[in-house]
């Protein structure tokens, strides 16, 4: 799948008018009421708002879980909607990595192990696999850690290693939903450094949804989601 920009060079990222509904008639639910949103290269995006406000929504039409009921969403101006199931996933693997509060690793392997998967499903070369996986886990600080298993790991160590294993396909946008919600204060903070570590230096656009706004004072922007609807879009974290 080709993902040049043109001259004009479109944002990263771009939803227009996107709306979402779920189920039919008395019983249908209309999640997102017609969403606009830019998001650039480089930018750190907290997306915050009570329960059912539309964010966790927009998290999967943006992460290609979901497609919306009308309205564009665009990568690099390509128009998502209009892709084949396969260039899709395609977009998926390569462009997008994916954090969850719950972790979502394999118990029984290795953090190595783990942070492979993305490789495995790639189709890269065992010897090459592992070097990648191996660099991502120094970049988390967790080289020494490699062979352990979740059990054997703490929970901001875990984190890392999911973090990790978002990172080794080097994808332009991070999605992470909720990435401290299981984690007490002090790993919190390790976590968001981290990831704005990899927002500064490497230059990942990370999308973050949070409930918390101390980790959302992390971000450059903060996207209130309300009823559905964009409410407030601030720059600097802005959380009120």
């Amino acid at each position: 799948m080709t993902m040049n920009a043109p001259s004009s060079r479109p944002p990263l990222i771009e939803l227009r008018g996107v709306t979402k509904i779920y189920g039919r008639g008395q019983a249908s639910m209309q999640a997102l009421r017609g969403i606009d949103l830019r998001i650039e290269q480089g930018d750190f995006v907290a997306v915050m708002g009570p329960s059912g406000s539309g964010k966790s929504t927009c998290m999967n039409i943006l992460g290609c879980l979901d497609s919306p009921t009308a309205g564009e969403y665009l990568f690099e101006g390509v128009e998502v909607g209009a892709l084949s199931r396969d260039k899709r996933a395609l977009l998926r693997r390569n462009y997008l990595g994916f954090v969850f509060q719950g972790f979502n690793l394999l118990n029984r392997t290795s953090a190595l192990e783990n942070v492979e998967l993305p490789l495995i499903y790639r189709g890269t070369p065992a010897s090459e696999r592992h070097e990648q996986a191996y660099k991502a886990l120094e970049a988390v600080g967790l080289e020494a850690w490699a062979s352990h298993t979740p059990g054997e790991l703490s929970g901001g160590q875990q984190q890392r290693v999911a973090i990790a294993r978002a990172i080794v396909t080097h994808p332009r946008v991070l999605l992470a939903d909720e990435p401290t919600g299981n984690l007490d204060s002090a790993r919190s903070v390790e976590i968001m450094e981290l990831l704005q570590h990899f927002n500064q230096e490497l230059g990942i656009t990370v999308m973050m949804v949070t409930h918390e706004p101390d980790m959302a004072v992390y971000a450059k922007r903060c996207v209130h989601f309300r009823d559905g609807l964009v409410e407030k879009d601030l720059a600097n974290g802005g959380v009120v």
